[in-house]
């Protein structure tokens, strides 16, 4: 065995519990050990050295160096303590806090196995459970739908569809969002997560300036009460951007700095190096290189409760269902933590979904966020559909090695997503490719995790980099593509199957093609992608085909893919 690849950690993503007495144990070894049995021995802490269980493990996972063994455990005894034995041509090893080695003295195991010490039940991280059936839909508010039309549009400085620039103004706002609500549902849609809706003098409102106010230009707290009610009434869930990590210039707090200096009440709740805030020089910490956003102290304790009351404030008085925080990785964990407690005691099924664009594990160990933002999703996508970087084998080793970072109960509640307002058109990136957009958008929905959908994508919406992925959407329907926003519908529709809610995922490439499997108890869903170039053969039958586009039978063509419904094995995890 190749001891430099074995890698295990308790009482982390490598051994974690998902439930009062269910524990999930994951063990790494190298490629090269693959024809190795693996076996995990198992026990109560305190009668280890006499009483064992013995269980084969088996590889689950698969990236470029590593496989990923992992297993499931339903115990009677919540202390536990454990170790692998590995048989390898004709030897037997043992992996321990000893490392590898050919014996293992089981009355002394006191000193060196892993061990779950117990299991305690508030430290079980739990499933915000509507995040499992959810659709997101992101919209970025000022371009989605003008509602109100007796407001005053003196501010609106683009025609409507026109190219965007980094200060156009459209004129969208809550109510057309509200009015909008039934083709949402009718799409597929149960979730929104809209853009900042807060004062402010941007399109964006990610420089806010009130967080207590809606900015004017979207409506006011009556236009989002009534968002929120038609929303819930229809089963659908809204979640707003948290802009924690900076402000705007014209924050009253910033403003009073500005004029008194270190005499302002307020002087450390920003990080400025001299007496007043030079906002020519910029001697004060930041957004980026943005001199109008300034970034707030998170450390001090009267920014904690002033951030922290704001979000319970939209919570009680509105009712919404959750948090995306924006910059979230520039924020102080101390503050997370501070914030998930009083967000969770206000609603323990508010979700908390941070903007990482990394490997985001320090912060979703269940004590601050319950997930992220997917980015590292969005670029698989990219390098495998629209760049050509990665064949279906790949795509598979890199989503795969993607799930290893973080504990199930995470990649349960992920945001997968191919675009955002931040990013390219995932539709452009393709270079207009539809087959491949809704391809693309079947791996979202069949992937571990809750799907995304940046509005417009339906229509196939085109844009480079912000501000021009942010384009306005198009109400004139002699415009769409009415056989493609059907096939979009249909795809959608794949949520609503339990082993895409609840199923263990397997990842693998079957005949040059990527391959996704779902299963929970007696249900199986079966993904097929075919990016080769030719027409490919699957291992299903025909008859059991849901969906898909280019398919002949059991045969997928280029840029195709097929989903298939059919019975398996009750579910291991």
């Amino acid at each position: 065995m190749n001891e430099r690849a074995l890698l295990h950690i308790p009482d982390s993503r490598y051994c974690f519990a998902v439930g009062e007495k269910e524990l999930v144990l994951r063990l790494r070894t190298s490629r090269e050990d693959e024809d190795a049995e693996v076996y995990l021995i198992y026990g109560c802490k305190y009668e280890f050295a006499d009483r064992r269980n013995r269980v084969k493990m088996e590889i689950c996972y698969s990236d470029r160096l590593f496989h990923y063994y992992e297993i499931k455990l339903a115990l009677q005894d919540v202390r536990v303590a454990y170790i692998f034995e590995f048989m390898k041509g004709g030897k037997t090893s043992y992996f321990s806090e000893d490392g590898l080695t050919d014996t293992y003295c089981f009355e002394e195991g006191f000193y060196h196995f892993f061990q779950m010490p117990y299991i305690n039940q508030n430290d079980v991280f739990p499933v915000v459970g509507w995040m499992q059936e959810a659709v997101f839909y992101q919209i970025f508010v000022d371009r989605f739908c003008l509602g109100n039309q007796e407001k005053d549009k003196s501010y609106i400085n683009m025609e409507w569809g026109g190219i965007p620039t980094p200060k156009s103004f459209a004129g969208g706002d809550l109510r057309g969002i509200t009015e909008k609500l039934d083709y949402l549902c009718g799409l597929g849609i149960n979730a929104l997560y809209l853009t900042p809706i807060f004062s402010s003098i941007s399109n964006h409102k990610y420089d806010i300036k009130d967080y207590r106010k809606i900015d004017r230009q979207f409506g006011d707290e009556e236009d989002l009460r009534e968002l929120v009610r038609q929303a819930h009434k229809r089963g659908v869930r809204l979640i707003l951007d948290a802009v924690f990590n900076h402000c705007s210039m014209d924050l009253p707090q910033f403003s009073d700095v500005r004029e008194r200096g270190r005499a302002s009440a307020y002087y450390d709740w920003f990080l400025i190096q001299g007496d007043y805030p030079d906002t020519e020089n910029v001697n004060y910490e930041c957004f980026a290189s943005c001199a109008y956003m300034p970034k707030l102290n998170t450390a001090n304790e009267d920014v904690q409760d002033f951030l922290i009351e704001t979000a319970l404030y939209w919570m009680r008085e509105f009712e919404i269902d959750g948090w995306r925080l924006d910059v979230s990785d520039e924020v102080s964990h101390e503050f997370w933590r501070k914030f998930r407690r009083a967000v969770k005691a206000e609603n323990q099924e508010a979700v908390i979904i941070g903007e990482n664009w990394h490997d985001a594990y320090p912060y979703l160990r269940g004590d601050q966020y319950d997930s992220i933002m997917n980015y590292a999703f969005t670029k698989a996508c990219l390098d495998y559909f629209a760049r050509g970087r990665f064949r279906a084998e790949d795509m598979a080793e890199k989503l795969n090695g993607n799930l290893m970072r973080n504990m199930t109960q995470v990649n349960r509640m992920m945001l997968n997503l191919l675009d955002s307002h931040d990013t390219h058109r995932f539709f452009t990136e393709t270079g207009g490719n539809k087959d491949k957009l809704l391809a693309a958008t079947a791996l979202e929905m069949v992937y571990m995790g809750t799907p995304c959908i940046y509005y417009g994508t339906e229509q196939c919406l085109e844009g480079g980099y912000d501000p021009d992925s942010r384009r306005c959407f198009s109400w004139e329907e002699d415009t769409w593509d009415k056989d493609f926003l059907e096939r979009f519908r249909t795809v959608l529709r794949l949520k609503k199957e339990r082993s895409l809610q609840q199923g263990e995922i397997r990842i693998s490439a079957k005949n040059e093609m990527l391959c996704v499997e779902r299963k929970y108890e007696g249900e199986k869903l079966t993904l097929y992608i075919n990016l080769t170039g030719e027409e490919r053969e699957t291992e299903e039958r025909s008859a059991d085909m849901v969906t898909g586009n280019h398919v002949n039978g059991k045969r997928i063509g280029k840029n195709g893919f097929a989903v298939f419904k059919g019975q398996a094995e009750r579910s291991r995890i």
